[in-house]
């Protein structure tokens, strides 16, 4: 959950000015220091695809890296795919696999590596997750770096940013004093821009964007996964809402336009889920994002179920991006 004075400017955004200039200019000369050849980058024997975003918080990475993956793989592709492990054990390079315990890797590795079907390696250092994940794995072609927009040391081929149209930029100040952490400016040297739920952030729209819907499926019962129901079939009484995500309040207004009465209990971004934090009392309907369900597997009770979510993109992204890797290679921070 992002703070509340990032989205406007408060006697808190004020305090934070100062550490906000230094992350800023920190974040300008090491991407300086990349772009003049100073600071080495790596570059892969593949092409690279990175997805990010210049804000903190989420803006629907993993269902796009998701659905990025699948689209490689009905082209032909065997992609890998790289990503950091926030609050994961050590800072790796470590396969993921879909049984590895989020608590070790990070729930959006394990929730890449369970849905996406494809090698998922994460590490603080892209560049040896992406070597590591090579050497385990010569078959792959090409490598998708999920959230890997500002990690300037892997070399990249396509720069894809995502943009949450529904919170914008916030107040536009740079970490912590607000969500950005690079300038709006940093879009226009992106090859594509992905603009989820367009609305606030329409003004950027440019031959480069592309909007992107997330559509629920079923929800998926957490103790047997086989299990399915629509949200009509939930069982009756109270349902309680839990969301860990960078802006839990999309999630129940999703819940709320599938016509369920919900009770909503918002937790911070990745937070890290114990069988307390849900004790709402055993006959209680719980539905969560599949993002926190990978968290709550090991103590998950019958009548808890998640929501999975699919990136919906135009027709024609996809050779859009593929069509851009023929143009031959980028610099690592143009």
């Amino acid at each position: 959950m992002s703070p509340s004075h990032w989205q406007r400017v408060t006697a808190t955004t004020l305090a934070l000015l100062p550490l906000a200039a230094l992350y800023a200019a920190t974040t300008a000369a090491r991407r300086w220091l990349f772009r003049r050849g100073i600071l080495a980058t790596h570059r892969l024997t593949v092409p690279v695809i990175v997805v990010g975003n210049i804000t903190a918080g989420g803006t629907g990475k993993t269902p796009f890296v998701i659905w990025l993956a699948a689209q490689l793989k009905a082209r032909g592709f065997r992609p890998g795919i790289v990503t950091r492990g926030y609050r994961a054990r050590d800072p790796g390079p470590a396969r993921v696999g879909p049984d590895t315990p989020s608590v070790e890797a990070g729930d959006e590795p394990v929730l890449l590596a369970r849905r996406s079907g494809c090698p998922v390696w994460r590490g603080v250092d892209r560049g040896r997750a992406a070597g590591a994940l090579l050497a385990a794995h010569p078959e792959c072609d090409i490598v998708v770096s999920d959230d890997g927009l500002q990690h300037y040391r892997l070399a990249r081929d396509v720069e894809i940013a995502l943009v949450d149209g529904m919170r914008g930029f916030g107040n536009r100040l740079p970490i912590p004093a607000g969500p950005m952490r690079e300038p709006t400016a940093r879009l226009r040297s992106c090859d594509f821009v992905v603009i989820k739920t367009p609305n606030r952030a329409a003004g950027i729209a440019s031959h480069t964007t592309c909007d992107m819907a997330l559509r629920p499926g079923d929800f998926v019962n957490l103790r047997d996964q086989s299990v399915r129901a629509v949200a009509s079939a939930l069982p009756d009484g109270p349902i309680h809402a839990v969301a860990g995500i960078g802006d839990p309040t999309q999630f129940f207004e999703v819940l709320r336009g599938l016509g369920l009465d919900i009770v909503e209990h918002p937790f911070p971004d990745h937070h890290a889920f114990v069988a307390s934090d849900l004790a709402f009392g055993d006959s209680s309907t719980i539905v969560m994002t599949e993002k926190d369900a990978v968290k709550c597997l090991d103590f998950a009770r019958e009548r808890w179920w998640m929501l999975p979510v699919e990136a919906v993109l135009p027709p024609g992204f996809a050779e859009r991006i593929l069509a851009k890797l023929t143009h031959g290679t980028r610099s690592e921070a143009a």
